[in-house]
Parts: structure tokens; C-alpha cells; sequence
């Protein structure tokens, strides 16, 4: 068997993040929500796929507008809000939520119709409109009659082309899909196209995936999405790591980032949210819903040996953590054997719930927020951790001098990967142009 060289890579600017949760719509108020610990979770509201699916919470966008969105957000783009007006009358949750972050992340980077000439464009996903596929079904069979936009909207591309008119990024664009690695995959792809030269910059887009009652309940009786639990509060229910956890609890959420070599975010006047400074990535060679160690740890060692760092160098850790009685076990046993106590470790989806393919960029964001801002936040419902051989952050947020971190995915089907940010300004010897 062939060894897997370690390289290092050059450090790439993460710029002008953009996010749009239950709780968030957009990257200021994500930093709220993260430096106060605020969790999106709650009881899901009557009716919904997610209480016929027997959930017993979600973190749901609830009755998210985009025209309203459009008119807080984006108020000195006015182009950018009328073409997201125009695309948001037929379009999906998916192709509306990502024309959404995508825009904000284009606009608060400061790119020129030039700069997105040579944009790649990559929507992480796969499998995002499930719910609208059913519905129409039910529609067809119960009339015979399908919208002709059916033909468009059924296909998970529908999202790159949405992205692409409303945005004007027009260089190369596809859909990626693994699943609930799927966003940090997307980055992995990105940056080696934006290492190799192949692309100037790449648009990074994780779109909201709406599920229908089917896949929820299938995930529900497989095990891995939490139900309700009689006389427990359902704000409670996601307990990453924690010994009374009982499953996922399912979130809605999007989010976009501009990935671009140091230098030119600097000469544009952006300042980086933080440094991607590797990457990892490895199969477990079998089909099946739960991980292996060695898999994981085999993503975590490729990431660092990209970085040039020792996960002695490790201040923080996002754990892909979902609170599964699985998954979670698992995770909590390859990074006690990984790191140690050393790092500082806490699970977004606390917070956010599991947005599935959206979780990889939503929680690579909450990274680069807290390795900026020098804080790390709480682990709200742990009060009964799986192990003692981690150092997990409080259950309330901290303030920590954190240099560098790691962030987690892990999928279906044996996906492992793993990113390594370093703060802006503490980039393992970057120079301001982005060189080693």
C-alpha cells in the first residue's frame, strides 16, 4: 500500500461568510447567537413533516420571507435584491435559501462583475427538495396535472442556476453531494481549485434541505433522529455527547463563503474571517450509517499533514456531533485517542440542530467566528459527557485565545473530513500575500 504523502498547502482566505438560520439572518447576528450560546431549537410546530414524522424538535427557518430577508439585508444592493426577487416567486427552499446567503456573501466581498467572471460556483447538497418531489407526486396523482417548472425544480442544479443568475458568478459551477459532509467537502474541492490556479476565487454554497415526512420518519426508525421523549422539555432534546442523548435533532439552515487566495482579499479591502490552511478527507470502504475510527482519524492526520501542524497545535475543535448514541461514542473515542485533552471541544448543532448538508459551512463559519472574536461557545444541554478523556468547552460560553482549529464532517456511507483554520494573522508563517 502506497503511504499518503503530507504536503503542505498555501493558507487561503475564508471571506465575507454568510449564514441564514432560525435564529440568524445573517453573519452578525450568527455571532450573537454563538457568543451567547443561543440555541434555535424548539417543539415543531403543529402539522409540520417534522411532528408527523414523530421529531421531537427541530430548528426550523419557520416563516422565513425573502422578500423581507432581501430588504434587510441586502438594502445597498438593489440589483442583487431585485434578481433574488425575481427567482424567489417559483423557486425551492433550497434554490431560494441559497440565493440568499450567496448574495449577501458576494455583496459584503466586494466583488466586481469582473471578480465574477472567474467565480466558480460549488452548492453543496444533494438529495435538497425531497419534500417538494413528494409533494408534486401527491399533486400528480391526485390530479394529473405537474407545473412545467417541475422539469427544472426537481433537479438539485436548479440551485446552481439560481445562485449563478441572482449573483453573476459565472465561471465554473456544479453540485456536490456526500451528505451531511457534503459543506465541508465543498470547501475541500474549492480549495483545490482555487490552490491549483484553475479559478480565481470559488463561491462555497450550502443551501437549506427540506425533507419530507418520509426521509424523516426513515431516519427517525433507523435510529439517528431523535423522537419525542416524554416529560423533557424539546428545547433539551439535542444533547451532543452527552449520556442522555436520544438521537439528531433535524435544523434548516443555509450558508455561503468566499474562498480566495490571502492576496486578494487583501487588495479588495477584505479582511479574511480566518486562514483554511488544510484539508483531509477518507472513505471507511463499506456502506453503512455508522462511522468508522479509523476513518475519522485518517481525515484528521491528512488535514494536518496538509497544514504543517501537529495536533499538539490544536486549540479548538467543532466536532461533527449530532448527539446520536452512535455516532457521537465514536467520535468522542477518535478524538480522545487524536488529541487528548489538549483542544477545546463543543458541537455547533447544539445550537443550530443538524442542517445536513448546510452543517459542514455552518459550522466551519462558527470556527472562524470564534478563533476571530476569541471566544468558544457552550455545549448547552452536556451535563452528563460520554467521556473524560476530552476537554469540552462549559455548557455556557468562554472567552479563549484560540490560534488554531479543526472542523469536523462525517456522512453516511463511511464520509470523513476535516478542515484546519488558523486566525487571520496566525496562519503557520503566511504572508499577507497568502505565500508560506
Amino acid at each position: 500500500m502506497t503511504a499518503h504523502r503530507p504536503r503542505t498547502v498555501t493558507p487561503l482566505s475564508l471571506t465575507a461568510g454568510a449564514v441564514l438560520t432560525g435564529h440568524a439572518g445573517g453573519l452578525d447576528d450568527y455571532v450573537k447567537v454563538l457568543a451567547g450560546t443561543r440555541s434555535a431549537i424548539a417543539a415543531p410546530a403543529e402539522g409540520s413533516v417534522y411532528e408527523q414524522a414523530g421529531a421531537g424538535a427541530v430548528a426550523s427557518l419557520g416563516g422565513f420571507e425573502p422578500s423581507a430577508w432581501a430588504r434587510d439585508h441586502l438594502v445597498r444592493a438593489p440589483r442583487l435584491r431585485e434578481r433574488l426577487t425575481a427567482v424567489s416567486a417559483r423557486g425551492t427552499l433550497p434554490a431560494i435559501t441559497a440565493a440568499c446567503v450567496a448574495a449577501a456573501a458576494v455583496h459584503d466581498a466586494g466583488l466586481s462583475p469582473q471578480d465574477l467572471q472567474d467565480c466558480a460556483l460549488i452548492v453543496a447538497g444533494g438529495n435538497l427538495s425531497p419534500r417538494h418531489q413528494a409533494e408534486t407526486a401527491v399533486t400528480f396523482a391526485e390530479r394529473g396535472h405537474v407545473a412545467p417548472s417541475y422539469a427544472l425544480t426537481h433537479m438539485d442544479v436548479d440551485v446552481v442556476g439560481t445562485v449563478s443568475q441572482v449573483t453573476g458568478a459565472v465561471g465554473e459551477g456544479w453540485v456536490l453531494g456526500a451528505s451531511a459532509a457534503g459543506g465541508a467537502l465543498a470547501v475541500l474541492q474549492a480549495a483545490r481549485l482555487v490552490a491549483s490556479g484553475e479559478v480565481a476565487r470559488c463561491l462555497i454554497v450550502a443551501p437549506a434541505t427540506e425533507y419530507s415526512a418520509v426521509e424523516l420518519t426513515a431516519l427517525r426508525q433507523a435510529g439517528a433522529l431523535g423522537g419525542v421523549v416524554p416529560r423533557r422539555d424539546p428545547r433539551t432534546l439535542c444533547r451532543p455527547f452527552d449520556l442522555g442523548r436520544t438521537g439528531f435533532v433535524p435544523g434548516q439552515g443555509a450558508a455561503a463563503v468566499l474562498l480566495e487566495p490571502v492576496g486578494d482579499a487583501v487588495r479588495r479591502g477584505s479582511e479574511p474571517l480566518a486562514l483554511l490552511l488544510g484539508h483531509g478527507q477518507a472513505l471507511d470502504g463499506r456502506r453503512a450509517a455508522d462511522p468508522l475510527p479509523a476513518g475519522q482519524r485518517t481525515a484528521l492526520r491528512r488535514a494536518l499533514e496538509r497544514a504543517g501542524v501537529d495536533a499538539r497545535d490544536v486549540d479548538y475543535v467543532n466536532a461533527h456531533a449530532a448527539g446520536t448514541r452512535v455516532g457521537d461514542e465514536i467520535e468522542a473515542r477518535s478524538l480522545a485517542e487524536f488529541f487528548g485533552t489538549r483542544p477545546l471541544v463543543n458541537s455547533s448543532k447544539a445550537l443550530t440542530g443538524h442542517c445536513f448538508g448546510a452543517s459542514g459551512l455552518l459550522e466551519l463559519l462558527a470556527t472562524a467566528i470564534q478563533l476571530r472574536d476569541g471566544f468558544c461557545h457552550g455545549n448547552p444541554q452536556l451535563t452528563r459527557p460520554c467521556t473524560d478523556g476530552l476537554t469540552f468547552a462549559p455548557r455556557d460560553t468562554v472567552q479563549a485565545d484560540l490560534a488554531l482549529a479543526v472542523s469536523s464532517s462525517y456522512a453516511f456511507c463511511g464520509i470523513s473530513c476535516s478542515l484546519v483554520l488558523a486566525r487571520a494573522g496566525a496562519g503557520a508563517g503566511a504572508g499577507e500575500d497568502g505565500s508560506a
